[in-house]
């Protein structure tokens, strides 16, 4: 089978398609005959190196970790899967995979695709919105009526947060690019910043939550804009946000773990058209490097 791999951390250089064999899976895992994979910046995070303490030291290593596609095999101890499972998911950080014809993953971090959902917008979904749900639903319990600031609205994490919030009945506030203002509102953002003129101070005391997505925000100015009880959440766990968060109750790292609750929201939440994932473009795998350098270098397209 073909897959994108690399055979040490460095730049967009070091990826090649190469032929490997077809992996088995093992205890509590499935062999996925992969139909669609996603990218977040996490894919070349990793390959750079930048999360190395968490993706590990064997190599060759995979790319990728979002994937929507149907059971080939099952392993040991497997019974809630069977061959011809239309299924999306996440491989682990050590595992990755995903930008191949087919991928081993956990069966924790898989779920059944709703019939109704085209196996591209599966696929981009496990990620980011384990992390919104996460957030939101595990971490901060928003309720209606509570004000949410998202910032990053736009981004994988922010877009599934903000319909996530919409859906719980949560009064929107976010932030994005000046172009991105039409986009936002029309996807029930009630008040839209421009990310390079956000003003702190005209929201003190304002939000029930703070979701950071962007890593724009330091932990002093979410604090400045929570509410008595409020709560901030982060997905770029920097230095010194993960050492408030570890010495403070109103600050949260989330990290995007699926879990059983997350999955079956997600799925309902899909299946009832509330979660919609922007998709910018779809290439084939064996066009797909030169359009992860585009995106990494770029940053386009949206979605």
């Amino acid at each position: 089978m073909k897959r994108i791999q690399y055979f040490k951390y460095g730049s967009p250089e070091e990826l090649s398609l190469a032929d490997v064999d077809q992996p088995k899976p093992g205890r509590g895992q499935i062999l996925v005959h992969v139909k669609a994979a996603s990218v977040n910046p996490m894919d070349w995070k990793i390959r750079s190196g930048e999360m190395k303490m968490m993706s590990g030291s064997h190599f060759p290593r995979g790319l990728g970790h979002d994937f929507a596609g149907i059971v080939e095999s099952v392993g040991p101890d497997v019974d809630q899967f069977r061959r011809g499972d239309e299924v999306f998911g996440a491989t682990t950080i050590r595992q990755a995979g995903a930008f191949a014809e087919y991928v081993v993953a956990d069966t924790k971090t898989v779920g059944l695709k709703p019939s109704n959902v085209p196996f591209e917008q599966a696929a981009t979904m496990t990620v980011v919105g384990s992390a919104a749900w996460l957030g939101l639903i595990a971490k901060a319990k928003l309720r209606a009526g509570q004000s949410v600031l998202i910032t990053g609205c736009l981004g994988g994490v922010g877009r599934s947060a903000v319909q996530i919030a919409r859906m719980q009945g949560a009064i929107v506030t976010g932030s994005c690019g000046a172009s991105g203002r039409d986009e936002a509102q029309a996807l029930g953002v009630r008040e839209v910043n421009d990310y390079r003129a956000f003003d702190i101070g005209s929201y003190r005391r304002r939000f029930n939550v703070v979701f950071d997505t962007a890593g724009a925000l330091s932990l002093r100015q979410c604090g400045a804009m929570l509410k008595k009880g409020g709560m901030s959440l982060h997905i770029v766990p920097t230095p010194a946000k993960m050492i408030g968060c570890l010495l403070s109750s109103r600050h949260h790292l989330v990290f995007a773990n699926p879990t059983p609750e997350s999955f079956a929201g997600i799925t309902e939440a899909l299946e009832q058209g509330i979660l919609v994932p922007a998709i910018g473009r779809v290439v084939p795998l064996s066009e797909a490097i030169p359009a992860l350098v585009e995106l990494e270098k770029r940053g386009v397209p949206k979605g």
